[in-house]
């Protein structure tokens, strides 16, 4: 009953997206870890803009195609949400000093805070959905 629902949903979605901050955590950390290495360039992860293309494609009201051959492609094809995968992007364009090495610490420091209150927010909302379960199952 629990598990077809939207209670399973958020709680993957909420699973995934707790992932992807252990995975940005990580990334972070050996920036951070590499901050004075020469020619060291940062690593960002993106996953969000991805999720959320995904979500939205499942709302999308597919325009009429006509697909009558095998290698036709249809642009209207849902993207299912857990097939989405975090990203690690090299950034290779910008430079912060002249080692050539881009890790700027602060900017770092404010991802790390920023990603440690959103796993919270995270967490807290993964025991909002299961002391909802357990209100239901008193």
């Amino acid at each position: 009953m629990f598990f077809t629902g939207s209670f399973s949903r958020n709680i993957d979605m909420l699973n995934k997206t707790m992932d992807v901050g252990l995975l940005r955590r990580n990334v972070m950390s050996n920036n951070i870890a590499n901050a004075d290495t020469p020619n060291f360039k940062r690593t960002v992860v993106n996953f969000e803009s991805s999720l959320k293309r995904a979500l939205d494609s499942e709302k999308m009201r597919p325009f009429p195609t006509l697909l009558n051959n095998e290698r036709h492609i249809d642009f209207n094809r849902p993207q299912n949400w857990r097939d989405v995968k975090p990203r690690r992007v090299l950034d290779y364009l910008t430079t912060a000093k002249n080692n050539g090495n881009n890790v700027d610490i602060e900017v770092e420091m404010m991802g790390m805070l920023q990603n440690q209150l959103s796993y919270q927010l995270m967490s807290q909302m993964v025991q909002s959905e299961f002391s909802r379960v357990n209100m239901v199952l008193r």
